[in-house]
């Protein structure tokens, strides 16, 4: 290791520490969830691993010894070793649900009682709630976590299938109105825009304008929607959320906002008035992304909505 980090002759600081974390990371840290799980005495896993990332730190950037472990942290890139478990933890407590329903780890993680004990007496299900607080361990703390796992991914559903798709089909029904944010006079510019479309909207019957927004504080992401038909306000709705995305919650706004105004009756045209313009052309993405089911069940209401009558149209 000596002869890797010579100056002169050694290995480069960025093949150093790509060595580290490809190489000496996953070797320390295989089998990590046997031991970095709730309530689990950690104190002296994680004093002995600062140890070895500090040596780790000093070794890469070349630093003396007596430097302070944040700040060459920081400027080798690497993030302090607790939070990298706690990083590695999230994803692998997600892993066994991706697994087939016959797999037997799968039927450990049942949280329903079977009907027939004699069929596995081991599984979460059979737990009292005390003994469940008593329990320590990865899969307990899988079991936990699985109440915030939703299925995301819909790669085969008919609404992506090529030639199918509401972009191919219906490409007539729906337009953008992409806004300039760069120049000096062009807040003022969106706003009257904003002003007169709104004014257009509420003298049309058959309109229903929908705007929705998303903000996220303290992990809590907020998604309001309003819709007007007429100068009326009909619906207002606020949903909170913990640990996702903006995106996220931007989508489930036009998804609640969308089914609502497609009930509305005698609506031939819906305005959304959203400042996520990325959240909205992730609908008409046919690609794979994490935002699927959000997508598929909003083109299937799109589509139900364009067929009932060709002169029904949205705009964004």
């Amino acid at each position: 290791m000596r002869l890797l980090g010579n100056f002169s002759q050694g290995i480069s600081l960025f093949q150093k520490y790509l060595l580290y974390r490809c190489c000496t990371l996953s070797i320390v840290l295989y089998g990590f969830q046997l031991w970095f799980y709730n309530k689990a005495l950690l104190s002296y896993h994680i004093k002995t691993l600062n140890k070895m990332q500090r040596r780790a730190t000093i070794w890469i950037l070349g630093a003396f010894k007596t430097s302070p472990i944040e700040g060459i942290e920081a400027l080798a890139g690497l993030i302090p070793i607790r939070f990298h478990l706690q990083k590695i933890a999230k994803r692998s407590l997600i892993h066994p649900f991706k697994l087939p329903n016959n797999y037997i780890l799968k039927n450990l993680l049942n949280n329903a009682p079977p009907l027939n004990k004699s069929y596995n007496s081991h599984n979460i299900g059979f737990l009292t709630n005390c003994q469940r607080f008593l329990t320590k361990g990865h899969l307990v703390n899988s079991n936990i976590k699985s109440y915030g796992i939703f299925l995301s991914f819909s790669p085969l559903n008919p609404e992506f299938f090529p030639g199918y798709c509401i972009i191919d089909n219906f490409s007539n029904h729906f337009s953008f109105n992409l806004v300039n944010k760069k120049g000096k006079n062009q807040n003022k510019i969106r706003d009257q825009e904003l002003d007169d479309m709104v004014l257009h909207c509420s003298s049309e019957p058959n309109t229903a304008l929908m705007i929705t927004d998303a903000s996220i504080k303290n992990n809590i992401t907020t998604s309001i929607l309003h819709i007007h038909s007429a100068n009326h306000l009909l619906i207002k709705t606020v949903h909170h959320a913990s640990f996702i995305t903006s995106m996220e919650a931007e989508l489930f706004a036009i998804r609640c906002g969308i089914n609502q105004s497609c009930s509305i009756n005698n609506v031939s045209k819906i305005v959304i008035v959203t400042n996520s313009i990325h959240a909205v052309k992730k609908i008409f993405d046919c690609g794979s992304h994490p935002y699927q089911i959000h997508s598929a069940a909003i083109l299937s209401k799109l589509r139900t909505f364009f067929s009932s009558n060709e002169s029904n149209s949205i705009e964004f």
